[in-house]
């Protein structure tokens, strides 16, 4: 019995909406991933940056500068982490509404091929009776072999 699953062409095309929304869930993740490092380097060279004790006036402007510069470093990253952040839930949001709409129809699928496993099951158990009824047991062979002598 050769039942196909007629949904089978939206379960495929629903598996493959689900597959893109979890490539571009992983994606997210892994710029999210990328900006919380560079956050956290920026914010250790900031944290690492020493001011000169004794200098000019000029070297003390560029250190200065050179500090402003890390610190607007680091809000920039932190600023990009966020944003990362954000677009990392908004593809998981995605990717579950992929999959709630996938579900369904893979438990549609497993009901109908456990339908069709019964139904198989069913068809051979009904050979397997009628071929059992047709052979007879040897004392039954036996017995009508007597009778036919005694005749």
């Amino acid at each position: 019995m050769a039942d196909k699953f007629r949904l089978a062409g939206l379960l495929r095309f629903r598996k493959l909406q689900e597959d893109q929304a979890a490539a571009e869930l992983g994606r997210a993740n892994g710029e999210t991933a990328r900006a919380r490092m560079h956050a956290r380097k920026a914010a250790e060279a900031l944290g690492s940056h020493k001011l000169p004790d004794a200098v000019d006036v000029t070297a003390w402007q560029a250190a200065l500068a050179g500090r402003a510069a890390l610190r607007t470093d680091v809000d920039v990253a932190t600023a990009l982490v966020a944003r990362a952040a954000r677009t990392a839930q908004e593809r998981e949001a995605e990717w579950k509404a992929a999959r709630a709409r996938s579900l369904p129809l893979e438990k549609l699928e497993e009901r109908h091929a456990e339908r069709v496993a019964q139904a198989e099951l069913a068809a051979d158990q009904v050979v397997i009776d009628e071929a059992a009824s047709r052979v007879r047991a040897p004392e039954d062979v036996a017995a009508s072999t007597t009778g036919e002598e005694e005749r």
